[in-house]
């Protein structure tokens, strides 16, 4: 969902988060990885312009960033990030 809201492909990702393709696509498959691999695809992400969205009784969820504005950074949690990544 992050990755199609920004119109980037896998290979653009992966380079951003210094992460190969192969490993972003078993992330985005819901397969286990690294906190540190999840967390450099998160801050990859958030540098592009998405913000993830905490549970608030709705889910957890990600959003694009107004242009100009600052990101909150929440927790890094696998959950949070394979929602943003899954589309």
């Amino acid at each position: 969902m992050a990755r199609a809201g920004l119109r980037m492909g896998v290979r653009e990702v992966a380079a951003a988060a210094k992460v190969s393709p192969a490993t972003l696509s078993r992330v985005e498959a819901d397969q286990p990885a690294n906190a540190s691999t999840l967390a450099a695809i998160r801050a990859a992400l958030e540098a592009a312009g998405v913000e993830f969205i905490p549970e608030n009784g709705g889910g957890v969820g990600v959003r694009l960033r107004k242009p100009g504005t600052l990101h909150g950074l929440e927790q890094n949690t696998q959950r949070n990030i394979k929602v943003g990544l899954a589309f």
